[in-house]
């Protein structure tokens, strides 16, 4: 049985991603701070949502990105889906 990643620890993943790809510090990456003040293109962003369909299952179209424009909004989209895609308990 598989659980869903909080908000927190897929936050966590893509302050890293993000940061590795920047070629900056973790911590230097605001959560709160919108993309195109962080210094993400669209090469960028696109290479983000495809990482998250890989990692988490989660195909995020790029509209989402201006409807979520900081990670903090992007980690809790991606929980939502995995959180409503998640299977019921079974109550055989």
């Amino acid at each position: 049985m598989t659980t869903t990643p909080a908000t927190a620890e897929i936050l966590t993943w893509a302050q890293e991603y993000l940061a590795d790809l920047l070629g900056s510090d973790t911590g230097s990456l605001d959560p709160d701070t919108d993309f195109d003040q962080l210094g993400i293109d669209s090469a960028l962003a696109v290479s983000m949502l495809t990482e998250i369909e890989d990692r988490f299952g989660v195909d995020l179209p790029p509209e989402s990105l201006f409807e979520n424009p900081t990670l903090r909004a992007v980690a809790d989209a991606v929980h939502a889906r995995l959180a409503t895609a998640a299977p019921s308990p079974s109550t055989s």
